[in-house]
């Protein structure tokens, strides 16, 4: 019995925290004619999570002398395992960035849905650079999924309380590259950190060092005469606050608790987060739900569950199908 509440512990927070951060950055995006630089809350984010990252491999190590001896070892001496992970840094700035982009023109709700993409474009690079298998039912799934999307971007819902200029179609083409980004860059972390025993943590560490370069890069590329002009927390806002801490602590707990539950809650995880973006956003931007968006919504919300269902053939061993999306998402929120 105790398990059990604590998996549904595990479901309750990490839909709150998927749909909380969608709805929170959607808002920060709409309502404040002072908009603040995207860059320098990714920044932010980034290291945020190297800090958590160092505290886990802190009460991980038990003691502050060994945990610094592995910081040492591993990443001060290994200039070439910072390289290699400084490959997923990159995609995840891009990613984490677009994110940013795709929530400035498009619905909460629709964002969510459509990042749903992720799942596909996670199953091929998994079957591409991991050499696995989807079974039928999940490849239909896939079919089922990318059909649900079309249906809600065929006719997007609009939101009447929404003042600012939005394009959706430069907000499709940033969810697009997130979910390309997610997909690959999930998988690749993956395949790095089976390479060898060395803690998540540590690898964790490494690929934030690097993503505290790459963003601090890309706010003075991006913004950077806007930033030396009006500061780097211009247009900061205790909103904008949480949206940091929920893309920052956020993935951290799904990195501790995902291991308790099974790609069904998952699945459930990101279907119930769907219908409460979809609240949020008519309650809080007016958004006018259609016909269409239902039924895609709803082809999304079953195409997840089916996916995460486990194979029926008995004869071959499962694979944890659920590694490349568990990855992504311990490090991608």
């Amino acid at each position: 019995k105790g398990i059990v509440v604590f998996k549904l512990y595990c479901l309750a927070v990490m839909t709150l925290i998927a749909a909380a951060y969608t709805v929170a950055l959607r808002f920060t995006r709409t309502v404040s004619s002072d908009l603040y630089f995207s860059t320098t809350a990714v920044f932010l984010t980034e290291l945020i999570k190297l800090l958590l990252s160092l505290g886990m491999l802190l009460r991980e190590s038990g003691d502050w002398g060994r945990c610094r001896s592995v910081v040492v070892s591993n990443i001060l001496r290994s200039p070439v395992e910072l390289l290699k992970l400084s490959v997923p840094s990159v995609v995840y700035a891009v990613q984490n960035n677009m994110a940013f982009v795709a929530l400035s023109n498009l619905d909460a709700a629709v964002y969510q849905v459509t990042y749903q993409l992720k799942i596909p474009c996670t199953a091929l690079c998994t079957v591409l650079m991991l050499s696995r298998s989807l079974s039928r039912l999940q490849w239909f799934s896939v079919f089922m999924l990318c059909g649900g999307v079309t249906l809600v971007q065929w006719t997007p819902p609009q939101a009447t309380k929404v003042q600012v200029e939005q394009n959706p179609f430069l907000g499709f083409v940033a969810i697009a590259v997130a979910v390309l980004c997610s997909g690959f860059a999930g998988v690749y972390f993956e395949k790095v950190l089976k390479s060898s025993d060395t803690s998540l943590w540590v690898r964790n560490i490494q690929m934030y060092l690097s993503g505290i370069v790459v963003t601090l890069i890309g706010v003075f590329v991006t913004d950077g005469a806007q930033v030396l002009e009006k500061g780097f927390f211009y247009g900061y806002t205790p909103w904008v606050c949480v949206v940091i801490f929920l893309a920052s602590v956020g993935g951290m707990y799904t990195s501790v608790v995902v291991k308790y539950t099974d790609n069904i809650m998952k699945g459930f995880s990101a279907a119930a987060a769907i219908v409460l973006s979809t609240v949020a956003s008519v309650v809080l931007f007016g958004l006018q739900i259609t016909v269409a968006f239902l039924g895609g919504a709803l082809l999304v919300c079953v195409s997840i569950y089916l996916y995460g269902l486990p194979k029926q053939d008995p004869s071959r061993v499962q694979k944890p199908s659920s590694d490349g999306e568990d990855t992504q998402r311990l490090i991608a929120v």
